[in-house]
């Protein structure tokens, strides 16, 4: 049997293989509530097999945590209602669900006519180098901002779900705190070294891991940015363990490593185009399980479908391969889990002809 149908665990969470699904943001939930419909999305991915789900990223209690008004809380007895709404759905579907607790940060509204809530925050007032947007956070909002996270992981653990995330990828809030371009801060929360701009995540990750007991946690982390696709944080290996070592030391039990294709190496200079990925490097550095995503199953990258280009099914290439060799421990799977809600259920079944390809209608499905 492949190893993506083999079981996982990790502290108190057993999965049934070693498929996920990558959170990916819908803007669905009208005034911050995530409905019945919300609950049914979900339930269909664990029915169709995935043996983890994480949601869509769903935004802690700050009131300038989300740049859309239909992105979900995780706060507040109307939203943490909707979201026991999900946990049972995929629980009573087999599944394992984790939430994806997110603050946007700086990063700008894609709807130039869904206003934010409140004025942007960040660690500077910078959405890239010499970009003001928003305003630079206080010491007051840097502590209040990592309670908000502390007590919604806590309520997460309430309601039932299996595992946390804490998105610190992409160009978002914590991972705004890591940036050069974005953290030009010389207080405690800033310096002129990565290890020094991730003590607001390392502070982040250690009150988190004290609230939720043995349940795992998982921190989303890439090098790539929204404002920089080519940015690279840590250009080398050792810097990559000063990045993420100490991460893991505070508390993070999975590294969730972001790339926008997951083939490709992360370091080919040292190690060849064959060389481990992203999250290869993660786990050989630090010893943690790693989770790899990007564009699985399919010929173009996520940011091909905005532009309205059809992204093929294709097969899975060297996927399985590098599991075999312990590369990564686990796969996350996107836009192929919209357009083939039973995506592993054919994995599993060798019906991969019957893949459905992803296009600029399937968008649709994740608002």
């Amino acid at each position: 049997m492949s190893l993506l149908f083999e079981p996982f665990s990790c502290r108190d969470m057993r999965l049934a293989n070693r498929i996920v699904m990558a959170p990916m943001t819908r803007n669905f939930s009208p005034d911050g509530i995530p409905g019945q419909d919300v609950a049914e999305y979900y339930r269909r991915r664990a029915e169709g097999g995935v043996g983890l789900i994480i949601t869509e990223g769903t935004v802690v209690d700050r009131p300038e945590a989300r740049n859309d008004p239909n992105i979900p809380f995780f706060y507040g007895e109307e939203a943490l209602g909707g979201w026991k709404q999900v946990v049972d759905a995929v629980h009573g579907a087999g599944g394992r669900i984790a939430p994806q607790l997110w603050h946007t940060g700086l990063v700008r509204e894609q709807f130039p006519d869904r206003p934010r809530p409140g004025e942007a925050e960040g660690p500077s007032g910078l959405y890239r180098a010499n970009k003001p947007f928003g305003r630079a956070m206080s010491e007051a909002d840097i502590l209040d901002t990592i309670a908000a996270f502390a007590q919604s992981a806590s309520d997460a653990v309430k309601l039932g779900f299996d595992c946390i995330e804490l998105h610190g990828a992409h160009g978002y809030l914590i991972d705004q705190f890591f940036w050069s371009e974005t953290n030009q801060r010389n207080d405690r929360w800033g310096g002129d070294n990565l290890p020094a701009r991730s003590r607001f995540a390392v502070e982040l990750v250690r009150q988190v891991r004290q609230r939720i007991g043995n349940v795992p946690l998982i921190l989303r982390v890439s090098q790539w940015k929204q404002q920089d696709y080519q940015q690279r944080l840590a250009p080398s290996p050792v810097e990559l363990d000063a990045w993420l070592t100490p991460l893991v030391e505070a508390g993070v039990d999975l590294l969730h490593c972001s790339q926008r294709r997951f083939w490709e190496p992360e370091f080919p200079e040292l190690d060849g185009e064959n060389g481990l990925n992203f999250a290869g490097w993660a786990k050989k550095l630090t010893g943690a399980p790693t989770i790899s995503v990007g564009s699985v199953g399919l010929d173009s990258d996520f940011f091909s479908s905005f532009r309205g280009q059809q992204s093929e099914s294709i097969d899975l290439g060297d996927l399985e391969s590098r599991m075999e060799r312990g590369e990564f421990d686990l796969i996350a799977v996107g836009r192929s889990l919209i357009s083939n809600p039973d995506w592993a259920m054919k994995v599993r079944d060798g019906r991969l002809s019957e893949m459905h390809g992803f296009t600029a209608k399937h968008l649709e499905s994740l608002r």
